[in-house]
């Protein structure tokens, strides 16, 4: 009795393991795609839409139907950059037991691999006749060093005798996909339907913002401005997927970001077929030939070079620059300690494409050029006979982001172009890319450098700073302005642990440099004197 028990155990280690039911997942009835910027691009990269770096967490809610007991839930239509350890599945009653990630899609290398032994279909086209003739074939190598196939003449080289040929499988090899798959292994004791959602981060993703700025006709005489600000949320996707009718976020700030997703994304390979010509036509009857010219290289692929390539969403352009009646604008939430803008109408986040969402509209934004000269007390002031021995001003727009002023919402980074209307039409006054600006931050753009107000500063005797005892020296600031109106001029005295000031009211300190501000009236010229020394 004994015995027979432990035959029969025997019996049931032996025997093999039951086969898991494959089961396809539908396509998504519900998409979310959250796109997050290249954590390594800083201020004044533009993206790069030939190698995006930036990644998205992408969310998809498809109905699976299940067997009773163990089963494969096959995923098709993940996105190729997918980093499929951080896949999540939800809604399934027994959970995941594995996640697997299929390596290889559909391709004809991986049709000739897969029918290695197999028998397919071999069709040749007469060119003297146009006849096309059938025959069955067998496959005897793998894709990787030429294609040779058993025939009733022999052993062939496919397109090695110079005529027309193609091939027919009779089915795709089992695991092969023209998508990327992605595949888990689950229990459910019963069996049943379930709405079950997959959320996973993507590799090969961007966005960016872009302010469009118009002046408003007429300025102020105290070079008091008001403006019209569109801005446009620019999406990247550099996967081969695309993602219909899906919720599109955009989340602004700066995420430490430890993980390698490039590497772990590990996208499925689709390999080429490498075709290679033997000696002769056929090894059965002998016959040599002449190898028909290799065919032309193909036209170098141009990523989003087509004319549907950029998509704009929600406005409708009454002039090339800022006339915009907007539709569709993302609203702005808040995520943790950072800024995400959601787009309240579905979109399509095309393969290979850029979409474009207005998510900043403000009418009346009001700022004001400020003029910025630079001190130091290691020159000595020249002889100034006119403007020509001057140095010129950096220009900046400048105003804060709040409400009083037109704006107070996060600004995210991103180019920025100002324009200004005339007779003839908008012209363009400067470009310019912008760091992150959170909410009651003074805003600052650069315009470079004016060609109406010039300044001086230096110091005005021999004394040294840096001579011994740290000795005050005598500094004078001249300022012109040919504007017609008053401006505000910024003398910027170095850095705050530097140098102490006396003499001057208004000091403060900004960005971590010393300051005051003067205001010059128009056609006017206007001097200041102070004194500066080392700190201690």
């Amino acid at each position: 009795m004994a015995r027979a028990a432990f035959l029969i155990g025997l019996a049931v280690l032996a025997a093999p393991l039951a086969a898991r039911d494959v089961v396809d997942a539908s396509e998504p009835d519900k998409l979310a795609v959250t796109v997050y910027r290249d954590p390594a691009r800083s201020e004044g990269d533009r993206m790069n839409t030939d190698w995006p770096r930036g990644f998205a967490m992408i969310s998809e809610t498809r109905r699976v139907t299940l067997p009773p007991g163990e089963s494969t839930i096959r995923f098709t239509g993940v996105a190729e950059g997918m980093v499929a350890v951080s896949a999540i599945v939800t809604g399934l009653p027994g959970g995941t037991i594995e996640k697997n990630r299929n390596a290889e899609l559909l391709s004809p290398a991986a049709l000739v691999n897969g029918m290695l032994g197999n028998r397919i279909t071999i069709t040749r086209t007469n060119p003297a006749t146009g006849v096309a003739s059938s025959e069955e074939a067998i496959v005897r190598t793998r894709a990787d060093g030429g294609l040779v196939l058993q025939t009733s003449q022999g052993y062939e080289a496919v397109r090695c005798a110079g005529i027309p040929e193609k091939l027919t499988f009779p089915s795709v090899p089992e695991g092969l996909s023209a998508e990327p798959v992605f595949t888990i292994d689950t229990r459910d004791e019963t069996g049943g339907t379930y709405d079950i959602t997959l959320s996973y981060l993507a590799w090969g993703f961007d966005w960016q913002a872009h302010y469009v700025a118009t002046l408003d006709e007429g300025r102020d005489d105290d070079n008091k401005v008001s403006m019209r600000v569109l801005s446009w949320l620019t999406v990247l996707n550099d996967n081969g997927q695309s993602f219909a009718d899906a919720e599109l976020m955009a989340v602004a700030g700066k995420l430490n970001i430890v993980t390698d997703m490039q590497q772990l994304a590990d996208p499925p390979v689709a390999a080429p077929l490498r075709l290679t010509c033997y000696p002769f036509g056929s090894t059965a009857r002998g016959t040599p030939f002449a190898p028909p010219p290799p065919p032309p290289p193909p036209p170098p692929m141009a990523a989003y070079a087509d004319a549907e390539a950029i998509v704009v969403t929600g406005a409708r352009a009454k002039s090339a620059i800022m006339e915009t009646a907007v539709a569709i604008q993302a609203v702005e939430e808040q995520l943790g300690d950072l800024k995400l803008y959601r787009v309240p109408e579905k979109v399509s986040v095309n393969a290979q494409g850029l979409k474009q969402v207005a998510f900043l509209n403000k009418q009346d934004v009001q700022g004001e050029f400020l003029y910025v000269a630079y001190c130091d007390p290691g020159d000595m002031f020249d002889r100034i006979e006119d403007e020509r021995d001057m140095e010129t001003t950096e220009i900046l727009l400048a105003t804060k982001n709040v409400e009083g002023k037109g704006l107070g919402v996060a600004l995210p980074m991103g180019g920025f172009t100002l324009y200004e209307p005339s007779e003839t039409g908008p012209r363009l006054v400067g470009e310019e890319t912008i760091r992150d600006y959170a909410v009651g931050q003074d805003v600052e753009i650069g315009l470079g450098e004016s060609t109406q107000v010039f300044a001086e500063c230096a110091r005005i005797e021999r004394i040294d700073p840096d001579d011994e005892g740290r000795p005050w020296v005598r500094m004078k600031l001249l300022l012109t302005n040919a504007n017609p109106g008053s401006v505000r001029v910024r003398a910027n005295l170095g850095g705050a642990s530097d140098w102490e000031v006396k003499g001057v009211r208004g000091t403060r300190l900004k960005d971590g440099n010393r300051i005051f501000e003067t205001t010059v009236s128009g056609n006017g010229r206007k001097e200041v004197t102070f004194r500066m020394r080392r700190s201690g």
